[in-house]
């Protein structure tokens, strides 16, 4: 419940930062930047499973092709009371995994090469159940929400700051000053993406609690993590983008060097493995397992 209300409140900051901008700029560019809000929530909330898929050259597989991969979404997704994912797999040698769909009925898990060829079946069932905790969490669309304002607000802020500097003119009320401009430019992207990558990190520690109720076996999904963040740094990633890196169980981009932990789009996985490994001591697995089906 805690990262529940988290994501909502940052959600409404990214809200309030996009038409905040149009304020700034007079009554009329309000009610524009409050449609194009909207307009983006709409595109991001139509299109952006078969995006990704595009984006990762990932290919839907058949229960003939992969059984023991369907065999693994087909129990989980039934234990998590949503409908049957399509399975797809991405061929690439890092070993990840992400979900994508704008709602359970529209799901889809997809898994990369890599991933099958170091994780055992436990391991993987373990990755399956986090990601099918995203679909059921609808974790997908709060990503790609909080994506499209993101992106909408640097391409705003940008415009915007072109249009004080070659544009505008401080006495001018409706217009935006060269240095106001600039640092619009400059505040309300950074402002956006750590809100971005705020609500990134509280969905992944929320799909590992709810994944390790769903299968029962945090620990599978503890030792999972840390095989695949060795993975990850040892494997350069043949279709990784940095807009999608979000919606992967590790990022897939950690290995091209360290970042900030606030410009990070996931928890540390030492922080994840032991919140797992504290479920499975304390039991709290067994116990919470019922709420999951509320």
């Amino acid at each position: 419940m805690k990262n529940q209300i988290k994501t909502i409140l940052l959600l409404g900051v990214m809200s309030a930062i996009l038409v905040s901008i149009g304020g700034a700029l007079g009554p009329g560019y309000l009610v524009l930047f409050g449609v194009l809000a909207l307009a983006m929530n709409l595109g991001a909330y139509f299109m952006s499973d078969r995006i990704v898929l595009a984006v990762h050259r990932a290919a839907e597989v058949s229960p003939f092709e992969a059984p023991g991969l369907h065999r693994m979404v087909e129990e989980l997704s039934s234990r998590a009371g949503i409908p049957k994912p399509r399975v797809y797999v991405i061929p690439d040698a890092q070993p990840n995994a992400f979900a994508t769909g704008r709602n359970p009925e529209h799901g889809v898990v997809a898994v990369t090469e890599g991933i099958m060829q170091i994780l055992s079946e436990r391991e993987l069932r373990g990755v399956l159940a986090h990601e099918i905790a995203h679909i059921k969490n609808r974790d997908i669309l709060v990503s790609t929400i909080a994506a499209a304002f993101a992106s909408g607000i640097t391409w705003v802020a940008h415009a915007v700051s072109f249009a004080g500097i070659f544009g505008g003119s401080s006495d001018d009320e409706e217009g935006t000053s060269p240095l106001g401009g600039l640092a619009l430019a400059i505040v309300a992207p950074i402002a956006a993406t750590l809100v971005q990558l705020g609500i990134s990190r509280s969905r992944e520690y929320m799909a590992d609690e709810l994944g390790a109720r769903l299968s029962g076996d945090p620990e599978a999904l503890a030792s999972a993590l840390s095989k695949l963040e060795h993975g990850v740094a040892l494997v350069p990633p043949e279709a990784a983008r940095p807009a999608t890196a979000s919606l992967f169980i590790v990022n897939p981009l950690a290995g091209a060097g360290s970042v900030l932990k606030w410009f990070s789009t996931h928890p540390t996985t030492e922080e994840r493995v032991s919140r797992l490994l504290s479920m499975a001591s304390s039991g709290r697995t067994a116990r919470g397992f019922s709420s999951v089906m509320a």
